[in-house]
This record gives C-alpha cells, structure tokens and sequence, in this order.
C-alpha cells in the first residue's frame, strides 16, 4: 500500500500526505465505530433486535443484523454490501498494481494484463487459503504475516524519522518538511 499511497500523493506535502493517509481514515473509522457499535448496543439493551445472537453466529454479517433493525434496513443492507464490495476491489486492484510494478522491474505504468493476472493469482491465493481452512486458515496467515510486517513498519518510521530530522537539521533544506518532492527537485 505505502508504494500505491507514495504514487497518488506525489506532489502532495507530508503535513497533506500524514492527514490524508493517517488522520482521515483513523478520524471516519472512529466515528464509524461510535455510530455503529453504539446503535447496536442500544438496539441489544432495549431488546429491539437481537445483536449479540447475530455476532455469536456470525460476526461477519453482524453489521446487518444492525442495518435490518433500523429503519429502510434493506436499502442500507444495499449499500453496505456494494461499499464492502468496493473497498475488496479498490485493494484488490492497489495491490496488484503495485505487485505489477514490482515484478517489471519498478516501471510505473506496466502493461494492464499484467496487472489483470495479478489479481487473479491474488483472488486465487484467496481462494485457496478459504477453500483450504475457511476464514480461519485466512485469518491464521494475516496475524502470521503481521509480526514481521510490524517489525518492518517500525524500523521504516524510526528511518523516517531519522531523515526528516536530518534533512530539517541540513543548512540546505529549502522549504522545510512542508515542501513537496517537485519543489526540492532542485539540484538536492
């Protein structure tokens, strides 16, 4: 993700790139969560829709069994499925645009059926690991995965870091860490 973000923010300034990549999306999930999680509690201690059943059952579609409780649940049922659907696609397609530059050697703009054959191999590996062990087997290989990622993810900040103050410290630093990548092309 960090080199699809890195591409559709070139031109953009950190302060921009910290609040629209790390800000935003931490600020809507909040309120996502305040909003949704306090509804069902409310629906579950008033007694106007069983929320805890549909969790215990399936908490993949709990939040349906949320939508249904309120009012035009169907239609709300509608457009959450269609969001669900566009965030898998819309990552889908991030991800295989970066694997696709990956494996052509860091192009940048590599031939579209590459890109259509690594989601394929992506929706196949899906496929697969569900097939193989159900949601389980998926979930065991994301947190397998997550502690080296986040290993990886805290050496990348402390680096980061480390060259932001290096470059603020540096007597040529131009316009300060507010300035965008075109702007400190400059011969730096």
């Amino acid at each position: 993700m960090g080199t699809f973000i890195a591409r559709v923010s070139k031109g953009r300034t950190l302060r921009e790139l910290v609040l629209g990549v790390l800000a935003a999306p931490t600020l809507v999930t909040f309120a996502w969560l305040t909003v949704f999680g306090g509804t069902a509690l409310h629906l579950e201690r008033s007694g106007a829709a069983p929320i805890a059943a549909a969790v215990e059952a399936d908490v993949a579609t709990s939040l349906y069994a949320v939508l249904e409780a309120l009012p035009l649940g169907g239609v709300t049922a509608l457009l959450a499925a269609l969001a669900v659907t566009l965030f898998f696609v819309t990552s889908s397609d991030s991800g295989s645009l970066v694997v696709d530059m990956l494996t052509s050697g860091g192009h940048p703009n590599p031939p579209r059926w590459q890109r259509v054959f690594w989601a394929l191999m992506e929706g196949a590996v899906a496929a697969a690991l569900l097939t193989a062990g159900g949601l389980k087997a998926l979930q065991s290989v994301a947190v397998g995965t997550g502690l080296p990622f986040a290993v990886v993810l805290i050496a990348t900040a402390v680096a980061l870091t480390r060259a932001l103050r290096r470059h603020e410290a540096s007597p040529r630093h131009g316009a300060g860490p507010d300035q965008t990548a075109s702007e400190s092309s400059d011969g730096d």
